[in-house]
């Protein structure tokens, strides 16, 4: 947005920059993951070049459900209508969970033994936590924000509802709490549950919720990201620290510093949450302002997003399969039969630098496709507008 949003106005029909900008960077640091995942390289390691190419794509999901959140709160504003918008975020993510469990599924496997492994994933999440959405709208944004916080912050209260419950009644509901909370229970054999709803949720709400410091003046808003982010960022250290220092001992091989960034992503813990997204917020005001050739590209990749997600996985299995049939005259697809769970012993796995030459090539493929599908989603965006007033105008 170039102008000034007040917060009594209605957001304009443009887009907000900083929305799309950092969804796009977050999509781009995902695509380094799940190359990784490919490359076969491990998830954790005290190696500090590895260690960074996993931690610094711990900000894709939080950031991703986050702005989720704000991006619908901003076009139930454009819509004013609570009905529709609840409408829109309950097809819309039924929509999401049958992609995740067809054609997601399938590309991150290339089979279809669905039977014998299947995959609760980011969009299998993204989904259920918009259509949970919908039951929230109605309610005032502000409420919704500080009902987020309150599940973020509070999540560890789920995995006692268990204890709850009329003795008896465990067996027959353990299997459908694990996909709200984990319970340590082995309910579900075959079913992977990589994302569960809680504390996810909380973040949608979060950002929802915060999609009304995007419609205050420029200053006032500004203000209120770095001090809300800052917040979150001096609390994570201070907290990440403190648990260090007086938690109980550790055992591994990462420096203190790297123990304070490796914070506990399945499920997503608060520190982990306030690591996360307390640059984002900061970000928020920078990347309404910032322009150039590589802002260019990040916009481009945040307004097409669910396009970019459906693209990327199979075409990095496919670059996967091409580089090893380079290296050693084999595809081998069963490598990835269970993916993104992959086991590939150290001598076939690839090593940082083919792991970051193939994110490359797979950007460029990608963003010349995400290109030409925003254009044609924006040409076809202005004709849909142009025929709606032609018809206001003949009445």
């Amino acid at each position: 947005m170039t102008n000034p949003v007040t917060s009594q106005t209605k957001p304009s029909a443009g887009r907000i920059q900083a929305v799309d900008l950092l969804r796009g960077a977050v999509m781009v640091l995902m695509a380094i993951d799940h190359v990784r995942v490919y490359s076969g390289m491990p998830a954790g390691s005290a190696e500090p070049a590895l260690f960074f190419t996993r931690w610094v794509t711990h900000f894709c999901v939080p950031a991703f459900v986050f702005l989720a959140g704000t991006s619908a709160f901003l076009y139930g504003n454009k819509l004013d209508d609570k009905h529709k918008l609840a409408r829109f975020l309950l097809t819309r993510g039924l929509l999401l969970v049958i992609l995740e469990l067809t054609f997601i599924r399938f590309c991150w496997t290339f089979n279809l033994n669905y039977g014998q492994f299947m995959l609760a994933g980011v969009i299998w999440m993204l989904g259920w936590c918009m259509v949970l959405m919908a039951l929230f709208v109605r309610l005032r944004p502000v409420t919704i924000g500080i009902a987020g916080l309150v599940i973020m912050f509070g999540q560890q209260l789920f995995h006692f509802v268990p204890l709850l419950l009329p003795q008896g009644w465990w067996p027959h509901f353990g299997w459908f709490w694990e996909f709200i909370y984990p319970s340590d229970g082995n309910w579900l054999p075959g079913i992977n549950i990589l994302y569960v709803i809680v504390p996810w949720i909380g973040v949608m709400m979060a950002g929802y919720g915060f999609g009304t410091i995007l419609l205050k003046q420029n200053e006032e808003g500004r203000k209120i990201c770095l001090r809300l982010g800052i917040a979150a960022i001096v609390i994570f250290i201070v907290a990440a620290v403190l648990v260090n220092c007086f938690g109980p001992a550790y055992k591994g091989d990462k420096s203190f510093f790297l123990r304070i960034l490796d914070q506990k992503k399945y499920p997503a813990s608060q520190l982990y949450l306030l690591m996360t997204l307390g640059p984002l917020i900061v970000l928020v005001p920078f990347a309404n302002r910032v322009k150039g050739r590589i802002a260019d590209v990040f916009i481009t990749f945040g307004r097409v997003p669910f396009f970019y997600y459906l693209m990327h996985i199979p075409l990095i299995h496919l670059l996967a399969l091409g580089v090893n049939y380079i290296r050693e005259q084999n595809v081998h697809q069963d490598w990835y039969g269970t993916a993104p769970y992959t086991e590939i012993v150290p001598e076939h796995r690839w090593g940082l630098p083919l792991l970051y030459l193939v994110f490359i090539i797979a950007e460029v493929i990608l963003y010349l496709a995400c290109r030409r599908f925003a254009n044609y989603k924006a040409a076809h965006t202005e004709n849909a507008q142009r025929a709606r007033r032609k018809k206001l105008l003949a009445c």
